[in-house]
């Protein structure tokens, strides 16, 4: 038994049942573990001459997450939505037998629609589907470990004016405009609106309740009195609220529309993951409390809910003027603290 390497390309080499068995492996480290693996099969008398598994990737991503709902909830949500896209490429490909250069495929094709930090996302995935299918012995080696993933650039947050909500909206295509309303109204994630049902909306009692969440925990959202006439407005031809008649299923992306409306304004970099960082600030400066938005945004942590609390220049300037009311000895002498607020209110308008 042992390991050599032709090229970029390493090898296990080994005897079973009187048969010389070559197999090739990425890198030195997955040829080891494969090795090793075939050691053990064969000590135990477990090893068969088994082709590549037969799976095809549907079927070992029905399977993963399967074993996701049980054992990676907190992440289920997320992987689902990874595996949605990940399908489109690789459907009917037999999961053992996708390679390095089929992922690098679809890294190209994917970033012509989505940013780094989506792919990346996807392609952690598809690489935890690998890990799990070699503790399962269904693949020896894993194509992702051979793939660079893609830096990250970090995005500054852009939140919204509410002319810029409303300019956005009048721009966008019909099928888009309902869309936006719902995750500014909402605060909902992208894929909880697209996944959105009818029989998940109670129009009595204002509450849409979400059963998918990424946290793994269901939450009921309220829901104002725009999101309700804009729901009752759309033609019901589906069990989903957003569907594609065209294709006749549920939107799945709205990238490529969204995009477009935000050139269309001089907002190019606006991402549809800034307005639930939109609804989450308007929400903090009318007054409502970090507790109430992060039970609306359903976060399992005060401390995720304060990212989406961005200061606005205004409100700095509101709160440097406060302290200005206060120290300018003109103003502190002799007065009392309602005093001092209007003449901080008076200050803040400059």
């Amino acid at each position: 038994m042992g390991i050599y390497k032709v090229g970029n390309k390493y090898y296990i080499d080994f005897y079973a049942d009187g048969r010389r068995i070559r197999k090739p492996v990425g890198s030195k480290r997955d040829a080891e573990n494969a090795l090793a693996a075939v050691k053990a099969d064969i000590l135990r008398g477990e090893y068969r001459f088994k082709k590549d598994s037969r799976i095809s990737f549907e079927d070992f991503a029905e399977r993963y997450l399967e074993y996701g709902k049980i054992n990676k909830k907190r992440s289920w949500q997320r992987d689902r939505w990874s595996i949605e896209n990940l399908y489109s490429h690789f459907k009917g490909k037999l999961f053992s037998k996708i390679t390095p250069m089929q992922i690098e495929e679809y890294k190209k094709k994917r970033l012509e629609k989505v940013l780094p930090a989506t792919l990346n996302r996807e392609l952690a995935c598809l690489r935890h589907m690998f890990n799990l299918a070699k503790k399962w012995k269904v693949v020896y080696e894993n194509p992702v470990n051979e793939v660079k993933f893609l830096q990250e650039r970090k995005i500054e947050i852009r939140i919204l004016t509410r002319k810029e909500a409303e300019r956005l909206i009048d721009v966008a295509p019909d099928h888009l405009k309902p869309i936006i309303v719902v995750a500014l109204n909402t605060g909902m994630r992208r894929g909880e609106v697209l996944n959105l049902r009818w029989n998940d909306i109670d129009f009595d009692k204002y509450y849409i309740f979400i059963k998918e969440a990424k946290s793994g925990v269901a939450r009921k959202v309220p829901m104002n009195s725009l999101v309700a006439e804009t729901l009752k407005d759309i033609k019901r031809e589906s069990n989903f609220v957003f569907y594609n008649p065209k294709k006749r299923e549920r939107r799945k992306c709205v990238y490529t529309a969204f995009k477009s409306a935000c050139r269309k304004i001089g907002i190019p970099d606006f991402r549809f993951h800034d307005l639930r960082h939109t609804a989450a600030t308007l929400m903090v400066m009318g007054g409502v409390d970090l507790v109430t938005v992060k039970e609306i945004l359903g976060h399992s942590r005060i401390e995720m809910t304060m990212r989406y609390a961005h200061p606005t220049s205004e409100n700095k300037r509101k709160a440097v003027a406060v302290l200005e009311s206060i120290f300018r000895k003109k103003v502190v002498i002799n007065r009392s603290y309602e005093e001092i607020l209007i003449e901080a209110k008076k200050l803040s308008n400059y």
